[in-house]
């Protein structure tokens, strides 16, 4: 008798993970929910509460539009408020202008999350988010990030334009040739993430005691700085930190560029690069070896399974949303639904991304289909489409209030920003302005969160999105 109960339990067992493994015609988030599975040792994930003030700065060419992804649908799965640019700026803080808080768009204040491109400037961005806000960046390796930056930007840096044949070996045969610091987008042209991270670009590779104080003024900004060549392993240590569910991270790959737009780099060409960008490979050498050391203490093998979780989740969810199979990557002129395009930067960079199989453009949208659409919508789109929901939802606040009744940030906008106090141009710092136009400054920073000290060697598989 009591066997025939154990049978009868394990059978009831079997069938319920096989429905759910299989659900796919009624698709709902839950179907897929992996929620605060606690895999690594973590101290009473349950009992925390997901930390929802995240500023990421997102860098250029370093799988940041995939990650920005991430951080709008938690933006709009928690009702959080994103900070969002102003019209004149388009979709970026008026990049490449060192971040000023007046290029915010002021339907969105006060901020929980800012997560579009910038310039980074500390000041700026701390008077901006609230006082526990939890900064993240991400780096990638020289050598691709370059080859990424002189193929997608080559009509736009004037550097790479007035290079003979658009060939990458001419460029770093001889760079001061063809580069000009002060020219047009000459930040894509050399040490772009120092750049981005608003340090000076056109700093010489032997003036060391500054790339020592850049690196030791980022670490202490930022209490996380992933890894694009393993982007899953870093999502796995946000999700950690941030007491964030693996339902939160679950993404799918945004701004790849197709297989024949890329090209593979020889070693000669690979140490040409660092040599030429030295500022940003000891950036990414450090924040590699501390992401590592920092997974190691986690656990190795847990991380492993928490990654091994996560892509099965995101072949389940991508399988429902896309009739029960993988979606093809097509190019933006075999995307049926033109909303869905992504932005091509030239006729000689083919940007790839997703077609949805149902029309979306008429009738209500399910709950599920509203998932599936924010998981492939492209960067310019999302953009656009999270300021008109934050739009409505500001006015729907404020229709019946006055201005002394507005929130007193609504009101400093307009008075106190464009006069808010800068650290003049020349005034030290760790982390000093480039030459650009329109730089900014930073000053000292407040302590980040404290990070531990690990000790171990990056693993040797790589989990980024193509770039």
């Amino acid at each position: 008798m009591m066997s025939q109960k154990k049978l009868f339990v394990v059978c009831i067992a079997i069938s319920t993970v096989s429905l759910l493994l299989h659900h796919g015609g009624h698709l709902s988030w839950k179907a897929f929910h992996i929620g605060s599975l606690n895999i690594c040792s973590h101290p009473s994930p349950a009992l925390k509460p997901k930390h929802t003030n995240v500023a990421f700065l997102k860098t250029h060419k370093t799988a940041s539009t995939t990650m920005q992804n991430i951080v709008f649908r938690f933006a709009e799965h928690n009702n959080l408020t994103v900070a969002l640019p102003v019209p004149s700026c388009n979709h970026q803080f008026c990049y490449p202008t060192s971040f000023k808080t007046h290029f915010v768009h002021p339907h969105t204040l006060p901020p929980n999350i800012i997560s579009s491109h910038m310039r980074f400037n500390r000041t700026e961005v701390q008077w901006l988010m609230p006082n526990d806000t939890f900064y993240i960046t991400i780096l990638r390796e020289p050598g691709s990030m370059f080859e990424s930056l002189f193929s997608y930007y080559n009509q736009y840096c004037v550097s790479f334009k007035s290079v003979p044949n658009a060939s990458l070996e001419a460029f770093l045969e001889d760079p001061w040739r063809y580069y000009r610091p002060l020219e047009k987008n000459s930040m894509y042209a050399r040490n772009t993430l120092t750049f981005d991270l608003g340090g000076e670009k056109d700093r010489p590779s032997t003036d060391v005691a500054y790339a020592e104080a850049f690196v030791a003024e980022v670490e202490r900004v930022f209490p996380l700085v992933m890894i694009t060549e393993y982007f899953d392993e870093s999502l796995v240590l946000l999700r950690h930190l941030l007491n964030w569910d693996l339902d939160d991270i679950i993404y799918v790959k945004h701004n790849m560029r197709t297989l024949s737009s890329k090209r593979s780099l020889t070693p000669d060409l690979s140490a040409k690069i660092r040599a030429w960008n030295s500022l940003d490979a000891r950036l990414y050498d450090h924040f590699n070896a501390s992401l590592w050391r920092r997974l190691s203490a986690l656990g190795l093998d847990c991380v492993a399974r928490e990654v091994r979780l996560l892509q099965q989740a995101q072949e389940r969810l991508m399988r429902s949303c896309f009739g029960r199979r993988m979606p093809l990557l097509k190019s933006a002129a075999q995307i049926e639904n033109k909303s869905l395009r992504p932005w091509q930067p030239s006729a000689k960079v083919n940007i790839v991304g997703y077609d949805f199989p149902v029309n979306l453009s008429h009738g209500f949208m399910s709950q599920a289909q509203e998932l599936c659409l924010k998981l492939i919508l492209p960067e310019l789109q999302y953009t656009k489409d999270l300021l008109h929901s934050q739009s409505l939802r500001y006015r729907q606040r404020h229709q019946h209030r006055t201005p002394q009744q507005s929130h007193p940030f609504q009101q400093s906008i307009h008075t106190v920003l464009p006069r808010h106090p800068q650290v003049r141009h020349g005034q030290q710092s760790a982390v000093a302005p480039g030459p650009a136009p329109g730089n900014g400054s930073t000053s000292t920073p407040k302590p980040a969160a404290e990070t531990r000290n690990q000790t171990t060697q990056p693993g040797p598989k790589s989990s980024q999105p193509g770039k």
